[in-house]
């Protein structure tokens, strides 16, 4: 049995608001593309020092949740050390240690397998910076 490896980059604009962004469909649709009914782990990165990835439900409130939570364990005021860019972007840096850049999402015969209710989503609290990236990475 041969091991295969390939890598996707999704290029993203989040837009200059803190964000909640669903990738499951960009990730299934990338694993109809490179799994072809195999088993194996999907692997995702964000390649940045202010944004994050999260597994969580979306359209029924848990995405706002998440930003409300977000902002009450990080305000966006002057209290952090990090100071360049927007008043309290110090904490964007900060929520890569609270929602981790990184996930690895089990794959059987070439499809994500999630839980019911669960979305791959980005995280971006980042008002600064809207251009985003997100590696994805299937290992068959």
């Amino acid at each position: 049995m041969s091991t295969t490896f390939t890598t996707r980059v999704l290029d993203l604009t989040t837009g200059g608001a803190e964000t909640v962004t669903d990738l499951t469909r960009a990730c299934e649709g990338f694993l109809a593309e490179t799994a072809a009914g195999r088993d194996g782990l999907l692997n995702l990165f964000v390649p940045h020092a202010t944004a994050g990835l999260a597994l969580l439900e979306t359209g029924a409130g848990s995405d706002d949740d998440l930003l409300t939570a977000l902002h009450h364990l990080l305000p966006a005021d002057d209290r952090w050390q990090h100071r360049h860019g927007t008043p309290g972007h110090g904490r964007d840096h900060v929520l890569p240690a609270l929602v981790p850049p990184h996930a690895t999402l089990p794959v059987l015969n070439g499809r994500l397998t999630l839980g019911t209710w669960q979305s791959v989503c980005l995280v971006d609290t980042n008002k600064d910076n809207p251009e985003r990236q997100v590696r994805l990475s299937f290992l068959g």
